[in-house]
């Protein structure tokens, strides 16, 4: 049933193609370059030490973390990158979601704050949440493509994209769960509404805002493959290159790599939430 018909194609092309891109060009070069500078600065200082060095820093913080099992994981998970070759893969994988959180975070957490102390505020971000969550991954790849050209820096601006929304809603209902029975004790005795957030109603949310951070993680490690794609480099283009290929081994060695990641990543961020 044709009642009208809606150019929106038509609309976004013009919109994109005939006037973002003509008028804002320079603004996405600058942040274009920003973003690769800053992933090439992670990627090299991962890169710089010695793959032993790397390894038992995690394995250090995966004991004091996460305990003596995960560990033993992590160890094994780094025989294992090594043994199979895909060292600078990872790091390369590693540096774009370290990245990717870092931005999700930095963004998340304060929009989070805002939305918790003020209804507008949570009723206007709600939608753009529900949009950046249930938009199909492979439509952000579009407009990253067109603003940002190909390689990490598209990657990493899909990814926050994607990843976002966790951080956001987490750090939401974190503060949103503090008791309010410890919000008035603080004011009776003269908790300003800066010192009500900072001592108060912050660290108590610490544990949902880490568990927000946790989700961040592992959805920016989810899109390793997707943003492989647009020319990300990684682990994500080593499955790519198995599937292009068929060529089962290949895509296994890759996926496999990105799940050993995935769990210390995750074993990591979740030891941290609890010990807060």
């Amino acid at each position: 049933m044709n009642y009208f018909n809606l150019p929106l194609e038509d609309w976004t092309n013009w919109f994109v193609n005939d006037w973002l891109l003509p008028n804002f060009s320079g603004f996405f070069d600058a942040i274009s370059a920003v973003l690769a500078s800053f992933v090439d600065a992670v990627t090299n200082t991962l890169l710089f030490f010695p793959a032993e060095v790397i390894a038992l820093i995690f394995i250090l913080l995966s004991w004091f973390f996460a305990g003596r099992g995960v560990a033993v994981f992590s160890l094994l998970g780094f025989i294992y990158l090594g043994a199979v070759d895909v060292w600078i893969e990872s790091m390369q994988t590693l540096s774009i979601v370290l990245v990717s959180t870092m931005i999700s975070v930095l963004l998340g957490v304060p929009v989070g704050i805002l939305a918790a102390a003020n209804a507008k505020v949570e009723r206007a971000v709600r939608p753009v949440l529900d949009f950046m969550q249930t938009l199909p991954i492979f439509v952000y790849l579009i407009p990253a493509i067109l603003l940002f050209g190909l390689g990490g820096v598209p990657a990493v601006i899909a990814t926050f994209v994607f990843a976002t929304p966790p951080a956001v809603r987490m750090t939401n209902l974190g503060i949103k769960q503090v008791s309010e029975d410890v919000i008035e004790a603080s004011r009776a005795y003269g908790a300003t509404s800066k010192q009500l957030l900072l001592k108060v109603q912050l660290p108590l949310a610490l544990p949902s805002i880490m568990a927000g951070v946790n989700q961040t993680i592992m959805l920016a490690l989810s899109m390793a493959v997707v943003a492989s794609m647009i020319g990300a480099p990684g682990l994500g283009s080593i499955v790519l290159n198995g599937i292009s290929q068929v060529n089962v081994g290949l895509g296994l060695t890759g996926g496999l790599a990105i799940v050993v990641l995935a769990i210390m990543l995750d074993r990591i961020t979740q030891g941290i939430g609890q010990k807060l």
